[in-house]
């Protein structure tokens, strides 16, 4: 399957980098002493195009969907708490709402294809506060069960990844956080990571959403199965149309986008990076725009951090989902960009710098 999408430009510019380089180098600290959050800070100015970077208007997206794979017992829970999730989103009472509320964060749920009508009895055209419904025509309730056949059609899948394109134009601001909900998403995130890296699906499948040991066995022996089910999805879209789900699908399409737009890309945990991990397959020049905000407690998702050659920022063991992760990471790239917009150099501030040779001290 194809999809056409503008080419990434490269936003590195050797000349615009150095210069940033010295603007941090130059700080009134030793040179490299705040570690990561000077290449944090170095990166968000690249993506920003600024030597004095604001953060404005940041959104985290939770992409819902639901996948008819959970019927084979893939997950410790049932297919209904995806939509219940979703009314704890827009009730304010997830940790994401919490989080995002705490950090000032703009929190928007998308329905890409969730097993639940979230505008029953309201008026024809009536809208929710915080809610998109960005429902896939003749796939309303989610995928299908890709041990039987295809998650989506190919038709469906460019049509999932356009709702994430078109969602994104909508938004202000110039960061955007992943986030998502979708009971039975780990095993598709599992299984776009064991196909598109060429890794057993083993090394890639945890207890998601709590599953004892045999019980992760048997959640890979079906994984397995599906991978064998679908032998020639190997292309990024084939295989995505082939495991899913709707929520990734969208969030391809909403990362495009973004890294289009030159925003910034606050990755969250195992399922949003597996929407990175497709992107990425498409549009290498996106991992540019992309901060990854925690290595997940989920096994897959380190190896997928590896198989993008990325480190995350925070290492917290969390495995919830949700845009927790990104909720939580966001306060360093405020701090980064302040580094650099409003901490003194040496010059401006009068201090000494460190001198050619180091002080020898005589005992």
């Amino acid at each position: 399957m194809t999809f056409t999408f503008p080419e990434l430009a490269d936003i590195r510019s050797i000349t615009f980098t150095q210069a940033l380089q010295h603007k941090i180098d130059t700080k009134t600290k030793p040179l490299g002493s705040l570690g990561r959050l000077e290449s944090l800070a170095l990166q968000l100015g690249e993506i920003l195009g600024a030597d004095s970077p604001v953060l404005t208007a940041p959104q985290l997206v939770v992409f819902a969907g639901d996948h008819g794979l959970v019927r084979r017992g893939v997950s410790a829970y049932p297919s209904d708490v995806s939509w219940q999730m979703v009314e704890n989103f827009l009730a304010g009472g997830a940790a994401v709402s919490v989080f995002s509320g705490a950090n000032q964060i703009a929190l928007t749920v998308v329905d890409c294809g969730v097993k639940h009508d979230f505008l029953a009895g309201l008026p024809a055209g009536a809208a929710r506060p915080g809610l998109r419904v960005c429902k896939v025509a003749g796939a309303e309730r989610g995928t299908a069960d890709s041990s039987e056949q295809a998650a989506m059609t190919a038709l469906q899948c460019r049509q999932a990844i356009q709702h994430g394109i078109e969602l994104v134009k909508t938004l202000p601001g110039n960061a955007l956080l992943l986030g998502e909900m979708g009971i039975g998403n780990t095993s598709a995130a599992s299984l776009l990571l064991a196909r598109l890296a060429g890794l057993d699906i083993e090394l890639c499948t945890g207890a998601g959403t709590g599953l004892d040991a045999a019980a992760v066995q048997r959640k890979t022996a079906i994984l397995r199965e599906v991978l064998a089910r679908h032998p020639q999805a190997t292309a990024p879209l084939d295989a995505l149309a082939a495991f899913g789900g709707f929520e990734i699908a969208t969030m391809v399409g909403a990362v495009l986008q973004a890294a289009h737009e030159r925003r910034v890309i606050v990755v969250d945990g195992f399922i949003a990076s597996s929407a990175v991990l497709v992107a990425h397959a498409l549009q290498p020049l996106v991992l540019q725009r992309c901060v990854f905000a925690h290595r997940s407690g989920e096994r897959g998702h380190e190896f997928m951090l590896q198989h993008l050659g990325v480190q995350a920022l925070l290492d917290l063991g969390l495995r919830l989902g949700e845009g927790s992760g990104a909720a939580l990471a966001w306060p360093l790239l405020q701090a980064a960009c302040a580094m650099l917009r409003e901490m003194a150099s040496f010059e401006s501030a009068g201090v000494s710098e460190k001198t050619g040779a180091e002080p020898v001290t005589v005992v």
